[in-house]
């Protein structure tokens, strides 16, 4: 499971994949890409394909169709004035207006954190305490915040 979380300028991700039958793996689950921050969370299968087709040119006609099927994955897109940008089951995103966010299995406990004042950073770590499928270290990226243009 995951828990990401962006607080305004940084997002950062614990580190912990699981599988159904309870191993733990480590991998990244954040990444620059051009001016913009991508996250991914769920199914690593389909948050792969959701970030490819992405990064490929977010085609609509070209979206994952097993992407399409599933509901286990989304692709956070976070571009270079702040915006945060929600895929799931297709190719139109969720624009997320809160500031602060979190997603995964340990978003109530980042968001808690953040809430009170802790950076994305102590908010992930908070999550990986309580939340038993969170863990295995922690990603960071800043993002440089440009002013929107208008």
């Amino acid at each position: 499971m995951t828990c990401i979380a962006w607080d305004g300028t940084t997002l950062a991700a614990d580190k912990r994949a699981t599988n159904n039958g309870g191993l733990a793996r480590t991998c990244t689950k954040i990444e620059r890409f051009a001016d913009k921050l991508l996250a991914m969370t769920g199914d690593w299968d389909e948050a792969i394909e959701t970030r490819e087709w992405f990064k490929a040119g977010a085609d609509p006609a070209k979206f994952p169709e097993s992407v399409r099927k599933g509901d286990r994955s989304s692709l956070l897109v976070i571009d270079a004035v702040g915006n945060i940008w929600h895929y799931t089951k297709g190719p139109y995103p969720m624009e997320v207006e809160d500031k602060q966010m979190a997603w995964g299995s340990g978003r109530d406990f980042a968001l808690a954190a953040m809430h009170l004042g802790k950076d994305a950073i102590y908010a992930v770590e908070v999550a990986c305490v309580f939340q038993t499928d969170c863990g295995s270290g922690i990603d960071a990226l800043e993002l440089d915040v440009k002013e929107a243009p208008f």
